[in-house]
């Protein structure tokens, strides 16, 4: 007889709804998107999703797990005092995760999803004095819907929640100094789509250093201007759909393990 590697139908997927249930299955898909770009930082940094309908509550990835091994079933639920509602490991969650999560999932109703990297150029770049510099097109679509918070040590004084959310504003890009990237989006696939642009202008900018900050040529005031206004058109969430339609076709040619 031929062994089947059907996957076993997942015992989560029968307990919560059909929108929970797709809200997973993006945000385990943005997990492994993430390490196949090298994002992955171990175990340390987190993506969470807000479960659709509830009461505050949210998905994060469970403490422990590599990028490549989250899945829709294996994603931990958690209401917005912390208290853990779903667990099918029992690896419980990543502390700073609920800090910085927590925060930006109470104070904007808005951030459906939220992602935050230690990414080696997005950290470079946040342990630079000015930040982000307006040196190409990519940054300055960016700059205008970008802020900052200053590093507080280890995330895991629940006060720093109030400065992190005030900080934050109705921005959805954020450099956290000395620190990593944040991004916030209305779905998971637009959240991804922001942190690929700002980690990308990191990386760009790094590059560019590279042959020594005297060489550098930042565009005019005016010029920051006029991109700045163009990087903000009409149809942006339809461009970051259509990015997410095609990584998942890369993500599905690859692994679809991702869903179970």
């Amino acid at each position: 007889m031929a062994l089947s590697l059907a996957p076993k139908p997942s015992r989560v997927r029968e307990r919560v709804t059909a929108e929970e249930w797709q809200m997973r299955v993006d945000l385990a898909a943005c997990y492994r998107l993430c390490n196949l770009q090298g994002w992955e930082d171990l175990i340390f940094t987190h993506m969470s999703a807000r479960v659709p309908g509830s009461d505050g509550h949210y998905l994060i990835n469970p403490y422990g797990l590599l990028f490549d091994e989250v899945t829709a079933s294996n994603l931990v639920k958690i209401a917005a005092d912390g208290t853990i509602l779903e667990d099918e490991l029992s690896m419980g969650y990543n502390p700073g995760g609920f800090t910085i999560h927590g925060a930006v999932h109470e104070g904007r109703a808005d951030a459906h999803c939220v992602i935050h990297l230690h990414t080696v150029a997005g950290v470079a770049v946040s342990c630079q004095k000015d930040g982000l510099l307006p040196l190409q097109q990519g940054s300055l679509m960016i700059s205008a819907d970008l802020t900052y918070h200053d590093y507080e040590g280890i995330a895991l004084d629940l006060d720093e929640r109030e400065r992190l959310i005030k900080n934050l504003g109705y921005k959805n890009n954020m450099i956290l100094k000395n620190h990593g990237l944040l991004t916030v989006g209305e779905t998971v696939g637009q959240a991804f789509a922001r942190i690929y642009a700002l980690n990308r202008v990191c990386e760009i900018q790094v590059a560019a250093q590279a042959g020594g900050n005297a060489d550098l040529a930042p565009l005019s005031v005016g010029m920051q201007q006029r991109v700045t206004g163009q990087g903000r058109p009409a149809g942006r969430m339809a461009t970051a759909n259509k990015a997410w339609a095609a990584y998942l076709r890369r993500l599905d040619k690859l692994d679809t393990s991702y869903k179970d």
